[in-house]
């Protein structure tokens, strides 16, 4: 695998908000889910996953940085070759090799090389937990949580769905949306986020979830609000029109004499209440517009003109109830 701080986009020196933003920011674009029958997107979502894990990790981004691990977590072999000089404090002195010194190229039970001491904190064989010899005591580490984007439509947040994601070590799992759902919910996935470290739990994973913009329907709590439209003949006569909601088409009565702002409601084809479809449902709420099917026509322009000048506006209704037959 390629240097993580490369794949995400970073420098070394990058703080943990400024590689979690930019591995967001990847995720984002290279989900599978995004990118259906894409292997590539696929393939670069699971390194860049793996580049974020290693380096979201304290502990395992210290490792890589010191050469002790490479970038897909796997120990690094420490050689070494020939005999050790000892550090000019003479043959005797501490441990009987001299202070940081040698007499093999055995590494003694209460001695430590002489670069020991010059490694970072968390190397170094005087550390907290750790003993002569270099061996560490560590406490378990829970595992870090990674994030992975789901888009749904908004009838299937309304009414819940499942839907798969491909997790960073590339197994695939199924995720329930739960009904009600909103733009930013978090779903978690206990114990499916990066491993543990010295015997810790697993971290988690957490699906967030967007709902795709409706070109007809908005939530107002557990109100489903639509704007339909209607035609001018419709609105002053009234008519039985189809509308579409969260469960399928439905046919509903426009009242005679409607106007744009008319709501007509739906009882129980809402939202579910508290996300569980058996305590009940809010409504639809249908607010008629009417829209003219040719606003430039001059035939009905003339005559509105004229009605308006005759009549009023309860001139125009009756005007076209008689044009029609209807009185």
């Amino acid at each position: 695998m390629r240097d993580p701080y490369e794949l995400l986009g970073v420098g070394r020196t990058a703080t943990q908000s400024e590689i979690k933003t930019a591995y967001r920011k990847l995720a984002r674009t290279l989900h599978p889910d995004l990118n259906p029958n894409d292997p590539k997107a696929e393939d670069r979502f699971k390194e860049v996953s793996a580049a974020y894990e290693l380096l979201s990790d304290d502990d395992k981004r210290k490792r890589f940085d010191r050469g002790e691990i490479d970038a897909e977590g796997h120990e690094r072999r420490r050689a070494h070759t020939g005999q050790r000089r000892s550090s000019g404090f003479g043959g005797g002195g501490f441990g009987g090799a001299g202070f940081g010194g040698r007499t093999n190229n055995n590494r003694g039970q209460n001695t430590w090389w002489f670069e020991d001491l010059l490694n970072d904190e968390d190397d170094s064989p005087f550390a907290a937990g750790r003993g002569p010899g270099g061996r560490q005591h560590t406490s378990p580490k829970r595992g870090t949580d990674t994030r992975y984007p789901v888009t749904v439509s908004f009838e299937d947040a309304a009414m819940g769905c499942s839907r798969q994601i491909t997790l960073s070590g590339g197994k695939t799992v199924s995720v329930k949306v739960p009904p009600a759902s909103e733009t930013g919910k978090i779903l978690r996935l206990k114990g499916m986020g990066a491993p543990g470290m010295h015997g810790g739990p697993d971290g988690d994973a957490l699906v967030e979830v967007t709902v795709s913009p409706h070109g007809v329907f908005r939530r107002e709590g557990v109100d489903v609000v639509a704007d339909i439209p209607v035609s001018l003949t419709e609105a002053v006569l009234g008519a039985k029109i189809t509308v579409p909601t969260v469960d399928g088409k439905v046919t509903v009565t426009v009242p005679e004499g409607s106007n744009t702002g008319t709501t007509l409601r739906l009882r129980g084809k809402g939202i579910p209440r508290d996300g569980k479809p058996e305590s009940g449902r809010g409504d639809q709420l249908c607010k008629l517009k009417i829209v003219l099917d040719d606003p430039a026509d001059p035939k009905l322009k003339s005559m509105v003109s004229k009605l308006h000048h005759e009549g009023g506006s309860s001139g125009v209704i009756a005007a076209l109830r008689a044009k029609l037959g209807l009185d």
